[in-house]
């Protein structure tokens, strides 16, 4: 029984280290205009109408409701209402 739980634990510890290590990097080539597309198409499906979406500076997205970030975190795409 020891077996397998030691196994089990390797085994979520070797997935979730490969999760952490694939997502910055995942994240990293994703080009700011391609996660807007992606982001307004999933809000645009919910039929979510009268927004915008504005890539910005990260430092310059105050208090705007951030939807996604990209370019390794330096942007920020912000969310308003029209």
């Amino acid at each position: 029984m020891k077996t397998t739980f030691t196994l089990a634990l390797a085994t979520l510890s070797a997935l979730s280290a490969l999760t952490l290590a694939a997502g910055p990097a995942v994240a990293a080539g994703k080009s700011c205009d391609k996660l807007k597309t992606e982001i307004a198409a999933k809000l645009d499906a919910k039929q979510v109408t009268g927004y915008a979406l504005e890539i910005v500076d990260a430092d310059k997205a105050g208090d705007a409701k951030v939807v996604g970030s990209c370019e390794g975190g330096a942007k920020k795409i912000i969310y308003t209402r029209k």
